[in-house]
């Protein structure tokens, strides 16, 4: 890894923090991506339950990402099984990184191996080396157990915890007390964001280091778990489940969402967040407002990779 003077940690899972990752890694910058491992759904469901190993799926978005090995090389680790007994919805890159995890015997050492052999320019670690059990209490009461239960109610959550226990990764905690700056990347908030800060080790490493904390709030609210959501809604249930104000600055949307893509979202149950600009100033928290929605092909709402980018390395330049 290239020696830089400034240090970012990214935490996150999801898409979110693998779009903004896409344009931090053209910065001269030292990336360390933290990354959620609570996912039960789908491939990494399945492999994590059949190998018992932590789920791959976040971890391979952000190895694409990250990756400056040829396009041809990320369509691989991305290309999905449409067929044949046991395969269908396994991508490429989720069945490598289970057999590295095999081989090595460890799931952090076979993401670095990969990493080096996909030339990954930035530094990946699951926020803990094992798979864990993530559960949803609600405001009446009523738990789900399992990720991909959580957003599956209109109920209102009230935490989040993991049903088991597992130390946070060693590199990980220290990532984040040597960044100069620590980014939340946008994206799922109960179970993508929030699950990397439940750990003892990385509050105390939020409380202790030095690094300003910026927050990349979601552009959109998500059904079934930030409906009707403002920014300061987001701060909120953030700091609460570490149990202190920590968030220096939140980057938040100031162009309007296209009329026909925010229908499609209205339609789902979701809408645009609202930035309530006056209640994140009374808390003291810098509002950075910036065009910085971008739109996929299939029409979802996508945080731009290069403003973003832009946006950090001014922030870092400052620190």
């Amino acid at each position: 890894m290239k020696n830089y003077d400034y240090k970012i940690a990214v935490i996150g899972g999801g898409t979110g923090l693998a779009s903004i990752l896409r344009g931090l890694k053209r910065l001269p910058i030292e990336i360390t991506a933290i990354v959620t491992v609570a996912d039960d759904g789908s491939s990494s469901g399945s492999l994590r339950a059949e190998l018992d190993i932590p789920p791959p799926g976040d971890i391979r978005n952000v190895l694409v990402a990250l990756s400056e090995a040829e396009p041809l090389v990320n369509e691989l680790l991305q290309y999905r099984f449409e067929e044949g007994s046991g395969l269908v919805g396994h991508p490429i890159g989720n069945l490598l990184l289970a057999a590295m995890t095999k081989i090595t015997g460890d799931f952090a050492t076979a993401v670095q191996n990969l990493s080096a052999v996909l030339n990954v320019g930035g530094r990946i670690l699951p926020v803990c080396n094992k798979g864990l059990c993530l559960c949803a209490e609600y405001e009446d009461g009523q738990v789900a157990t399992g990720e991909s239960n959580i957003p599956n109610t209109d109920k209102k959550i009230k935490r989040v915890y993991y049903s088991d226990s597992c130390a946070a990764l060693a590199e990980a905690v220290t990532a984040v007390k040597e960044a100069h700056l620590v980014i939340l990347a946008p994206g799922s908030l109960y179970t993508s964001i929030i699950p990397n800060l439940l750990f003892p080790e990385m509050i105390q490493a939020v409380k202790t280091t030095q690094a300003k904390f910026v927050y990349c709030c979601n552009i959109m609210s998500q059904p079934g778990e930030t409906t009707g959501f403002t920014v300061s809604d987001h701060l909120t249930s953030i700091e609460e489940h570490v149990g202190f104000n920590f968030i220096d600055s939140v980057l938040v949307n100031d162009g309007s969402i296209k009329q026909e893509v925010r229908q499609k979202y209205l339609d789902d149950g979701a809408d645009v967040v609202e930035v309530d600009t006056e209640i994140l100033q009374q808390r003291a928290v810098e509002v950075i407002p910036s065009r910085v929605a971008s739109y996929t092909e299939s029409g979802e709402v996508r945080h731009n990779p290069k403003t973003v980018a832009i946006i950090i390395f001014s922030l870092l330049l400052d620190v």
